[in-house]
């Protein structure tokens, strides 16, 4: 299972995947290290998801990225969820190659606090 934050960016004007496919390529090679054969390999995308509104729509690119990669490796997508502005959990069953997903409420519905309740801040934000 691999979670990609960000599989593309771009450096002084040139698309560059090397987050994404290095993601996956170790994923591979872990897999058939441990006895995978890769002609049975096959794959599920969930994700994607545009959880914040205003910013770049990294999810849909990610999510586009995962079916390309696949589809250019030969590995085929049995099912994919990705899009959407709600977060996934998702349970992996791997034995069994099965997948749970429960999504969560988009962040739109959610409660908003009132503007004069808000506490006032100095500028300085720590992360």
């Amino acid at each position: 299972m691999n979670h990609i934050l960000v599989a593309q960016v771009s450096v002084g004007g040139v698309d560059c995947d090397f987050a994404g496919v290095n993601a996956m390529e170790l994923l591979i090679n872990g897999l058939i290290r441990r006895g995978a054969n890769r002609a049975n390999l096959r794959a599920k995308v969930f994700g994607g998801a545009r959880m914040i509104s205003g910013l770049s729509d990294i999810g849909d690119s990610n999510g586009r990225f995962a079916l390309d990669f696949l589809s250019r490796e030969g590995i085929p997508c049995i099912g994919h969820s990705i899009g959407g502005a709600s977060a996934r959990h998702i349970r992996f069953f791997p034995t069994e190659g099965r997948v749970m997903q429960k999504t969560v409420a988009p962040v739109k519905d959610l409660i908003e606090v009132p503007a004069q309740s808000r506490v006032e801040r100095n500028g300085v934000e720590l992360f």
